[in-house]
């Protein structure tokens, strides 16, 4: 279970365990079930759907308008529109190259949604979908009324110090905590220039509460940009040899691995979720690392 999955879980009165390509399954928790919020937390990460396309579409998007359905069928059959909150991801960003990476500074929600990645493409699409589902289901019929209302964050990379990674494209950050505290040597697959958003995985959980919970007339968009610090491969290195002084920590750069995150940006502008549901996380790059994940992480190896 992850950090996000466990800290909604004790939100459930009742665990149904099946996939969500299973819409038997999802037929069954509607008979049974009068449900107010959806937290749609299930997805192949980007690394894993590189490598399975066609499973990543099953799961990531034909698993997310499955959900949608069911959301739309729950809000039809109690009249009153089912809260739907997806994490989508820094992924649906795709910048053409480098140069224009550097010169983009803070980018902006609909700006450069090109990406690169099967997963960013899923990523995107969902959030497409759920745009459609709250403002524009069965526009052409006269009788459907939208009984979603959907709530994207566009989450940056995501560090736990609960969880261990597990093989993401911005995982050379937390790689390098554990790596370090269990005394391995790691090589880091990107350069150490290479700058992207980041959150610490508490900050992520409280967006998702957070944006749940916001009266749905402040919310002006159905998808909105998060971050909480932006630091560079070799900032995070410095910070970890210094907490940890027998680190061996190098660099061998994947250059696929290295364009996909190069077509990231390397700084997000969150201001539309900070103006319209306060969105305001506690971690910044210091405490995050000092405070959280070092500290964190440290006691899981020493037992």
């Amino acid at each position: 279970m992850s950090p996000l999955d466990a800290a909604l879980a004790p939100q459930v009165s009742r665990e149904f365990t099946g996939s969500i390509t299973d819409t038997s399954l999802l037929d069954r928790m509607l008979a049974e079930f009068e449900v107010d919020r959806v937290f749609h937390l299930a997805a192949l990460l980007s690394t894993r759907s590189e490598f399975t396309p066609v499973t990543a579409h099953q799961v990531n998007v034909e698993g997310t308008l499955n959900l949608l359905e069911f959301a739309q069928r729950q809000g039809e059959s109690h009249g009153r529109p089912v809260v739907f909150v997806y994490p989508s991801s820094i992924a649906a960003f795709g910048l053409p190259d480098l140069e224009t990476k550097m010169r983009a500074v803070r980018v902006r929600e609909d700006d450069f949604t090109h990406p690169t990645t099967m997963y960013g493409c899923n990523k995107l699409y969902c959030e497409q979908l759920g745009h459609y589902y709250a403002r524009y289901y069965k526009q052409l019929s006269k009788d459907a009324i939208p009984r979603v209302d959907f709530r994207a964050v566009r989450f940056p990379g995501l560090i736990s110090a609960v969880t261990v990674p597990s093989g993401g494209t911005s995982d050379y950050a937390p790689e390098m905590i554990h790596a370090a505290a269990q005394g391995h040597a790691y090589d880091c697959f990107v350069r150490p220039d290479t700058t992207i958003p980041f959150m610490a995985m508490p900050d992520g959980v409280d967006a998702l509460l957070t944006i749940a919970s916001a009266p749905r007339g402040r919310l002006t968009r159905t998808a909105y940009n998060l971050t909480a610090f932006s630091r560079s491969a070799a900032e995070i290195h410095d910070v970890v040899a210094a907490a940890f002084p027998d680190a061996r920590i190098g660099y061998q750069v994947d250059p696929k691995r290295q364009g996909i995150v190069d077509s990231w940006p390397a700084d997000v502008d969150d201001s539309a979720a900070r103006a319209d549901w306060a969105f305001a996380p506690q971690f910044d790059f210091d405490r995050a690392f000092r405070e959280y994940l070092i500290p964190t992480i440290r006691r899981r190896y020493r037992g």
